[in-house]
């Protein structure tokens, strides 16, 4: 639970009351970390003495379950570039993003815990460890109250101070607003070049998640400084959230693919029943 609060408390009380009035019945967890699995062990590693590696302290990713399904819808919708150099951008109240090459994590935003990378909703994203210690020294907080800060506190509604709402935040005139969505999209350029390093190059930028699935002026404000990867938007396609959103001369295909986590769960758990 310490990993995830956000999130593993709830999956647990319910895997609890469901064995508690059905025992027999089998229950099965997909664990949002396996599609990262394939990532080289260097892209897995903190520099860290090698003791607290060795206690499984790296980083681990997650939304691998997103990026499992976009993976495997490709090849239906943009076949052409299903086992190419791709960047996924799933962004909602959860975000990060993941390159995948030949239809295989490389590198991800997401590190030891769900709180890395991208601003989010209510989670600050990368954040300098010295940080921490000064919160813990100079401003005299707990773990407790820290670990509320960074996971429910901060992120887009931390910056704001108006909502964790994208859609609240876009209709918004407040100043502060506009600057979260300013600092939201810049750190999606910044990891966007990250990640494109790490793949040597890129063919495709896919879309998914609430903001990245219906949010056509964060894709917008992501696409114009990405010129110089070549990415060119079709702005009218982008409007009407359409599935291929690049212009033809695009040297990089942009598409939004909504994404479906409650699906792979369910080809998991038949996979699994079915042995």
């Amino acid at each position: 639970m310490p990993l995830a609060p956000l999130h593993q408390p709830h999956h647990i009380a319910a895997i609890r009351a469901f064995a508690s009035i059905a025992p027999k019945v089998p229950q099965v967890a997909c664990f949002d970390t396996a599609f990262h699995y394939s990532q080289p062990p260097l892209a897995r590693e903190f520099a860290l003495p090698r003791e607290l590696s060795a206690k499984g302290i790296r980083r681990y990713g997650f939304h691998g379950l997103s990026y499992e399904y976009i993976v495997a819808t490709l090849p239906e919708v943009a076949p052409a570039y299903a086992n190419g150099k791709i960047i996924v951008a799933h962004l909602g109240n959860g975000a990060s993003m993941c390159a995948i090459n030949e239809g295989r994590s490389i590198a991800t935003t997401m590190g030891f815990t769900p709180v890395d990378g991208l601003p989010m909703g209510t989670r600050t994203g990368t954040l300098d460890p010295g940080i921490i210690l000064f919160l813990l020294r100079q401003e005299g907080m707990d773990a407790n109250t820290i670990e509320h800060l960074i996971y429910e506190r901060s992120g887009l509604l931390g910056v704001s101070g108006l909502s964790s709402d994208m859609r609240t935040l876009l209709t918004s005139g407040a100043p502060a607003a506009k600057e979260a969505i300013d600092l939201f999209v810049y750190r999606i350029g910044r990891e966007l070049g990250s990640l494109v390093a790490a793949l040597g190059g890129l063919d495709a930028l896919v879309f998914t998640g609430g903001i990245g699935e219906n949010a056509a002026e964060v894709r917008a404000r992501v696409c114009a400084p990405a010129k110089w990867i070549g990415i060119a938007l079709d702005e009218a396609a982008n409007s009407r959230n359409g599935l291929l959103i690049s212009a033809p001369a695009s040297a990089v295909s942009v598409w939004v693919v909504p994404t479906d986590e409650n699906l792979m769960v369910a080809r998991h758990t038949r996979q699994l029943l079915d042995r």
